[in-house]
């Protein structure tokens, strides 16, 4: 009998509630590592209207916050932190998951601070991939939230977590570190078969690149990704399969990954003609194909939808998950966690 292996424990998946149509419960232990946080545990020097507020929702998480509570902070960037908790913590609370809570900011186009939308991401992500056994999907996964430095290492597309290689600053000790401009006497390991089994203990460090080259199992595995959160989120069934390329394709519909794979597919549409420089920033092109029964507009019915990721010019990928959300051609009453 298979013992389902656990992964991304610092994200607090486990502090959580299973709610209605499979989505995430908010519990006072969740809101409670909020409080936890370096930036919300009050330091020696800090005033007593501070302490006294910290205090109160460590034994009552929920409980309402005036705002003239956080008003009486002595410290200016405390107040911000407060102000910006307890209104992450009011807006959480207003909906019955995560997931709905999700969807709201998604769809009327909420400001929230990017550590709150990325771990809101992580957590759903946990959340559809819990059953997952699959390394390279996990790891495919985590550029959902987390921003990915790419580079071109013997003939392999690259992606290494962006944190973690602007943490490296020691003098180049392999051609991989030299080639990301990075500085560090730790080697990076690129996932692969021979390591996969050693992500359940890793997770945490987001220390493994994925090797994004096509025809291998880094792009299939986002693929995979993109499936599983899209039938999670819009209840919709979808089957996707990655391209090598756009070539004598008519765009029905499309949607970018990322800002600039939006760019690079409006030129597209207007049937523009793309130069080398920009072609090469393309990471990865997906034929999304729609179940039957699914509720896509009916202009787009029968025909495939293509998703396009790309980088910046300087390396960069940051992918945008909510764009699958807002771009996707299905009707507004598609769509189980809503």
């Amino acid at each position: 009998m298979s013992t389902r292996r656990d992964f991304w424990l610092s994200c607090g998946h486990h502090l959580l509630d299973p709610g209605q149509d499979g989505g995430l419960q908010v519990t006072d232990e969740f809101l409670k590592a909020y409080l936890a946080r370096p930036e919300m545990v009050p330091p020696p020097d800090a005033c007593e209207s501070e302490r006294a507020l910290h205090r109160t929702l460590l034994g009552c998480p929920r409980k309402p916050v005036r705002p003239s509570q956080i008003a009486a902070m002595a410290d200016s960037e405390a107040r911000e932190n407060w102000e910006q908790m307890i209104s992450w913590r009011d807006f959480l609370l207003k909906h019955a998951t995560l997931e709905a809570a999700y969807l709201a900011i998604v769809r009327h186009g909420m400001a929230f601070p990017s550590l709150f939308l990325n771990q809101l991401v992580q957590l759903i992500l946990r959340n559809v991939l819990d059953d997952c056994d699959d390394p390279f999907v996990l790891r495919a996964a985590e550029m959902f939230f987390r921003p990915q430095k790419l580079a071109v290492h013997q003939g392999s597309h690259l992606a290494i977590d962006e944190e973690r290689a602007s943490r490296l600053h020691s003098e180049p000790v392999s051609p991989l570190i030299s080639l990301l401009g990075l500085h560090s006497p730790a080697e990076i390991d690129v996932l692969s078969e021979d390591n996969a089994a050693t992500y359940w203990e890793r997770s945490d460090s987001f220390d493994l690149a994925l090797d994004l080259t096509a025809g291998r199992r880094g792009l299939a595995a986002l693929g995979e990704v993109v499936t599983r959160w899209v039938r999670h989120l819009l209840g919709v069934q979808v089957e996707i399969e990655a391209v090598k390329e756009l070539r004598d394709v008519t765009l029905t519909w499309y949607v970018g990954l990322d800002s600039n794979a939006t760019r690079i597919g409006n030129a597209l549409w207007n049937g523009d003609e793309l130069d080398e420089a920009v072609r090469m920033l393309v990471v990865g092109i997906y034929r999304l194909v729609f179940a039957e029964d699914a509720e896509v507009i009916e202009r787009v019915r029968g025909a495939p939808t293509f998703l396009l990721a790309a980088s910046s010019a300087d390396n960069l990928l940051r992918l945008k998950p909510q764009n699958l959300i807002t771009g996707l051609p299905v009707l507004p009453s598609a769509g189980v966690l809503s």
